[in-house]
């Protein structure tokens, strides 16, 4: 599963926990509820466990629920539980080889772009909290 799709199913999985809050709800009820299927929301949902966003209860009435406030959770927040690299992966290839201070120079420049774009990533993605999601809210910096 691409990590844009992890994100996007853990967002709306967090967004149906917020909805029920503070019921807990087995993952077949909330893959059914988001369209989604329940074995591969069962490994988003323990990484969100590992991060302390969500908990989980069992018995009858067993479940996840959420733990974090989800007013304060942001998106940047979710995608770091779910992946343990960054957005973009940042290896210029050849930029220990360049023999050319020219190529290294070029090296240089990607790596300080793509550097550049993946800090202007995270930024937008502390800005948008799972609350605003929810509420169908588009923060004016991330249109």
């Amino acid at each position: 599963m691409s990590a844009s799709q992890k994100l996007s199913t853990a967002v709306k999985a967090l967004c149906f926990l917020a909805k029920v809050f503070p019921e807990a709800k087995t993952s077949g009820q909330i893959a059914e509820a988001i369209g989604v299927n329940a074995s591969k929301l069962r490994q988003i949902m323990s990484s969100l466990m590992d991060a302390e966003i969500v908990g989980s209860s069992k018995g009858v009435h067993g479940g996840f629920f959420l733990i974090q406030d989800f007013t304060e959770l942001s998106l940047f927040e979710i995608y770091s539980a779910l992946e343990d690299k960054k957005i973009m992966d940042l290896d210029v290839a050849g930029a220990e080889n360049a023999k050319d201070e020219e190529v290294e120079g070029y090296n240089n420049y990607f790596y300080d772009f793509y550097a550049n774009i993946q800090r202007q990533i995270e930024e937008r993605m502390k800005e948008v909290k799972l609350n605003d999601i929810k509420n169908g809210e588009q923060n004016e910096k991330t249109k």
